[in-house]
């Protein structure tokens, strides 16, 4: 992994404070290092660990071709799950988490080929045929998809996995992704319940510099797994050009052959004909 977990930025990005002692679940007592002025102070070496143990599975995820669903509607972080996800052209939700996104995906489906069949409406002239409160209408419903599914339009089957910030704000989408045994990769503060999710990133999921360093680490694992996966399809491209040339060219030589033989053979046959009319 190129892009190592730094405890010293951990640290600097303040990804070690967690919430006051009174708001604190036991169950985050594993990841917690001591508390200090009250508030609960986290453990970054274990939050470091539990990044490279993210980051592995990810790049394998991500160079087996599957998609990885970046989620976080909270002010402090919709706009980091936006651009990460941007970078390696993986679908996210910032706005609204629809109900049954996964457990009824089908449905949304439906609801993001509806813009589909508007942008084909307006493209073929059909849509000026509508009236102007039709129209008006139409355009409010293809505003109101782009907004709430827009991100996950090329997102044609359920995701490998999802990548969510502050799991109780998110704990619907939580909830579908582990009905469907969808593996989830969170930053887990100390307010929250670390056994609801698969892989847990002990962090600060307040703070927006923390909230963006671990993204940054998460990311950087899946680019690096699209880009293996890069290299092998290149690679088995090649191959099989490769095989075709070998195939072509021993084609090419097996007719030569035959050539050759039957030249010989007439040749053969000729010196045969004339000992006989001797």
């Amino acid at each position: 992994m190129e892009n190592k977990v730094n405890i010293q930025a951990l640290l600097d990005a303040g990804a070690h404070f967690g919430h006051l002692t009174k708001k604190w679940n036991p169950n985050m007592a594993p990841y917690i290092y001591g508390k200090k002025d009250g508030i609960h102070i986290i453990n970054l070496y274990k939050t470091a660990a539990k990044i490279e143990e993210a980051q592995n599975t990810l790049k394998q995820i991500a160079s087996a071709g599957r998609k990885i669903l970046y989620v976080s509607t909270k002010k402090q972080a919709k706009s980091f799950i936006a651009e990460n996800a941007k970078i390696v052209n993986m679908p996210y939700i910032a706005e609204r988490w629809p109900g049954g996104m996964l457990t009824n995906f089908v449905t949304i489906r439906k609801a993001v080929k509806k813009m589909a069949v508007i942008d084909k409406m307006k493209a073929d002239g059909t849509f000026l045929t509508l009236s102007k409160k039709e129209r008006l209408q139409t355009d409010r419903l293809r505003a109101k998809l782009e907004k709430n599914l827009g991100s996950i339009s090329d997102m044609t089957r359920l995701p490998a996995a999802l990548i969510v910030v502050d799991i109780n704000k998110e704990r619907v989408a939580v909830a579908e992704a582990n009905k469907l045994g969808i593996p989830v990769f969170a930053l887990v503060d100390t307010n929250t319940d670390p056994r609801k999710v698969q892989y847990p990133i002990p962090a600060n999921d307040d703070a927006s510099k923390s909230i963006n360093l671990v993204l940054g680490y998460l990311t950087d694992a899946i680019e690096e797994g699209l880009s293996i996966r890069k290299q092998e399809k290149e690679q088995a491209k090649a191959d099989k050009e490769a095989a075709k040339q070998m195939a072509e060219k021993g084609a090419k030589v097996e007719a030569e052959e035959v050539v050759e033989e039957a030249i010989v053979e007439e040749a053969v046959v000729g010196e045969n004909d004339k000992k006989e009319e001797k």
